[in-house]
This record gives structure tokens, sequence and C-alpha cells, in this order.
């Protein structure tokens, strides 16, 4: 009798919680045309996944491209190194990469680069690659090009100009540091370690994209997002230090000119590799434009992926609100 008691309240709860979600899958629905047919929410809270909605025939273990949420991982990483005392995030590239210094941007650094103010040139279209596929075969082919051929058009700092450059040269000065490429790398250091175990770098086709080439599952990145939301904790073990959390709460481009940023993160400042939603950093993102929605909410002590199979069009801002706010509604917390 105890036993079906217990049965009965945990179908009940279940069902209350699945009312209390029914506007956020909604939007899901009314989406599909714009996120896909195929789409995975999560949401973690207090230890566990408290919340969890697919459409079609998508699940929350099955790999798709994350686009931009790859640059949070390679923050992520880079962090890591710096806990350990291998790397500063102050240390100027050339240190690592001697063409940099070759072509006089050696004094560019490591937050420079994770911060998108290297104050190195973009390409025509403003925000370098983004949306567009490699044409270098290496990752150290990629930033070599930027050192010899793209100029400094405002010195370090000065500029803040979202595009992949930053978090590629990041990328290989981490490769140069440890002597390992970037995939192995941030495998043994960062996924596994999350048990991230459908996530990815690699690459077969084209230079490996520290920025935006990372394949992963929506249970694998809320892994992370759960890492982050628990000050760097993960089962248990410490994956990154409280300062290295802390560091990604902060806002990184100080007083730099907004030079380009795209309108979907408009009002939105920037860490590193990390969207900070307002003014207290009480809510931090990665969203790729053309994937999935990832974000964590520190007030509310919650995060959430939205991820769909394949790479979308662009989405639009308003749908990104509507879905968080629906969310918000349903969580504790005196937020603003």
């Amino acid at each position: 009798m105890k036993s079906l008691l217990f049965l009965f309240f945990q179908m009940i709860s279940i069902i209350s919680l699945a009312q209390n979600f029914s506007e956020t899958e909604q939007i899901m629905l009314n989406n599909q045309r714009s996120l896909g047919d195929d789409q995975a929410l999560l949401i973690y809270k207090d230890g566990k996944i408290i919340y969890q909605k697919t459409l079609g025939d998508f699940k929350p273990n099955i790999q798709a491209p994350i686009g931009e949420s790859s640059q949070w991982l390679t923050a992520a990483l880079a962090l890591m190194l710096v806990d350990e005392g291998k790397i500063s995030l102050d240390d100027n590239v050339g240190k690592y990469l001697p063409i940099f210094p070759k072509w006089m941007k050696g004094y560019i650094t490591l937050r420079h680069c994770l911060a998108n103010t290297t104050g190195i040139e973009a390409d025509k279209t403003g925000a370098g690659k983004l949306f567009q596929k490699s044409k270098f075969a290496t990752l150290e082919e990629e930033v070599n090009f930027y050192a010899e051929k793209r100029g400094i058009a405002q010195n370090p700092g000065t500029w803040f100009q979202y595009n992949q450059m930053g978090s590629n040269i990041a990328g290989r000065v981490l490769e140069v540091l440890t002597k390992k490429k970037f995939d192995r790398l941030i495998q043994e250091k960062l996924l596994r370690p999350l048990n991230m175990r459908f996530t990815t770098f690699s690459n077969y086709t084209e230079a490996i994209s520290p920025f935006d080439g990372a394949k992963s599952s929506a249970l694998d990145y809320m892994n992370f997002l759960s890492m982050l939301l628990n000050k760097g904790k993960f089962m248990g073990k410490q994956i990154l230090s409280d300062a290295s959390v802390n560091e990604l709460l902060k806002v990184q481009t100080g007083t730099s000119l907004n030079k380009f940023t795209p309108p979907f993160f408009n009002r939105f400042s920037y860490s590193l590799g990390t969207w900070i939603e307002n003014k207290n950093a009480a809510t931090i993102s990665c969203n790729a434009q053309n994937s999935p929605f990832v974000w964590v909410d520190f007030c509310r002590g919650y995060a959430c992926i939205l991820l769909s199979k394949k790479e979308q069009d662009v989405q639009k801002r308003e749908l990104y609100n509507q879905l968080q706010s629906s969310i918000n509604e349903q969580m504790k917390g005196n937020c603003q």
C-alpha cells in the first residue's frame, strides 16, 4: 500500500510539473518551423533534470552541431589551464606563437582573444567566419593567416568585435602550450571529466574551430551547464575553480567600443566566450544563433538547453526571450 501511494504521488508530481511547463512546450510546438521538427529541451535544478521534452525523433543523447556554443567550452578549457598555473589570461600570445610578434601582434593576450578584443581586423562581413565554411585545412594554418594577412585595426582591448578569430587563436595557443591537438586536449581535460561522451570537436574536412566547431548532445551540454551552476563542481569533483567561474561572470570588455555585435545579442555584455545578460551576472549564456539556446540562471538556480537536431536559420531574439520568460515564471526566486 505504501509503495502504491508513493507511485501515485510521484505520478501526480510528474503530471503537475508537465502542466507547469505547458506554456514552454507550446512555444516549442508553435516554433517548429523556425527551431526544427526535432528538438530536445532540458531544465536542470537542485542536482537533477526537473523537466525534459523532446519533439520528433530527437533524443537528449543524440549528437548535433552546437555552433557558437562551442566557444564556452573553449573558454572553460583555457581557465582549467590557468587554474593549473600553466598559463595566464594576461600572457601575450607571442610567447607561444612566434609568428605573431613577427607581424607586430605579439602583445595580444589570451584574455583579449577570449573576450573578442584582439583589435585584429575582421573580413568585410564584420563577423568574420560566422556561419561560413572554413577555407583552412588546420587550426594552425587559420591562425597563421590572421597573423600574416590581417592588420591591426585598433589597439587590443579598445574594440569589441564578435567573431571567430579570438577563440581560434586561443585554441591554437593551448595546442602549442600542451603539445596536443585541440580536439584531443579538450577531450582529455574537460569533456571526459564531465562525462560528455557524445561531444567532439573532431573535423575531417576542414580546420577544427574552437569557436563554433563542436557537436554535442543536450545531456552532454547540460553536464557542462550544471558544472557552472554548481560553482565549478561536477559529481563532487572540482572541474573549474571558484575563481575561474567568477571570471566568466565578469564583463571583460570594459570600456571597449562595440565595433560589432550580432543583433541577437544586443544589450548583452561579454566575458570570456560567455554572454552576460544582466548587470549582476545573474544569467549567463552562450547561445548559438543557428542552433541551441543555452543559459545558466544563478538567481533562480537552474540551467536550460534547447537543442535542435540540425543547424537552423538564425534565430530571433524574441523567441529566446519568450522561451526563457516562460521557464522563469515557473522558477522560484525574486530575480530581475
